[in-house]
């Protein structure tokens, strides 16, 4: 993996939080600034701990939500907005489940991409698009992406904690269903959401934070992040916390602001 932590790599703004260096931060990479560790401190603070544990426990679902797609005969990954790598990608997973899995990671953040291009360099069945999500056609047309994804066949589709980066003027249920409407039957959705319902004063504060960021924060009610669902069908456990989604029980009835959820896309 390439290192960015001394600051020199070229072209690069390290005196802005960067969302995707205070994810690193939280799951405890090295791949972030001095700012992104402040910004991601003051989270910290808001939420009494809480990101930290959920930003882990949402990867913990990552993971194995990958793995369910894959166990369904799902073998090709689209990984959307993927931020920057960490321990046990997408194509790790995916390959541990079932051999012959195709991964594309796409994002427009040029320190991700070119962590990407140092840490795919000589992988097999892993493609980079430096492209934006809510560009849709600009996605589903890159080189990258049409190498490696057969649309004729299922495709597990992941926006994992990107949406609520997404304003509302971008129109975010849109653009899921442009994506949808690209995949094949059996194909998967993988998401993850903040919800502006849980914690709504913390969230507030915690919106604050990002406002001198990379990108801004907009968490969502559960009632529109289930609508990014329409089309597909909700997988058990459903649209639910990260802890109720792995099966491990609420034990000590700490809730966290975020929801995941897996869902098929009928076949017709």
């Amino acid at each position: 993996m390439t290192d960015f932590s001394d600051g020199t790599a070229s072209g690069l703004d390290t005196g802005s939080p960067n969302v995707a260096r205070m994810y690193d931060y939280w799951l405890g990479g090295k791949d972030n600034f001095a700012a992104d560790r402040e910004a991601a401190e003051r989270v910290v603070e808001i939420s009494e701990g809480r990101v930290v544990r959920g930003v882990r426990l949402n990867r913990a679902f990552l993971r194995a939500a990958v793995r369910a797609a894959a166990d369904a005969g799902v073998r090709q990954f689209l990984d959307l907005g993927s931020g920057l790598p960490t321990r046990e990608n997408v194509h790790e997973a995916a390959a541990g489940a079932a051999p012959g899995t195709r991964t594309v990671y796409v994002d427009h953040d040029p320190v991700v991409c070119a962590h990407g291009r140092a840490l795919l360099a000589g992988a097999g069945g892993v493609g980079l698009a430096e492209a934006d999500l809510r560009r849709p056609d600009e996605v589903l047309g890159h080189p990258a992406v049409r190498d490696m994804i057969d649309f004729s066949e299922p495709v597990a589709l992941l926006l994992v904690s990107v949406l609520h980066f997404v304003a509302d003027a971008d129109d975010p249920h849109a653009l899921v269903a442009r994506y949808r409407d690209a995949l094949a039957p059996g194909s998967r959705l993988i998401l993850s959401h903040l919800a502006s319902d849980a914690f709504p004063e913390h969230m507030a504060r915690a919106e604050q934070v990002y406002e001198g960021a990379s990108a801004r924060l907009g968490a969502r009610p559960s009632e529109q992040i289930g609508r990014f669902f329409d089309g597909f069908d909700l997988i058990p456990p459903g649209l639910t916390g990260p802890r109720e989604w792995l099966g491990d029980a609420d034990q000590d009835g700490e809730r966290f602001a975020g929801l995941v959820g897996m869902g098929g896309l009928p076949r017709r």
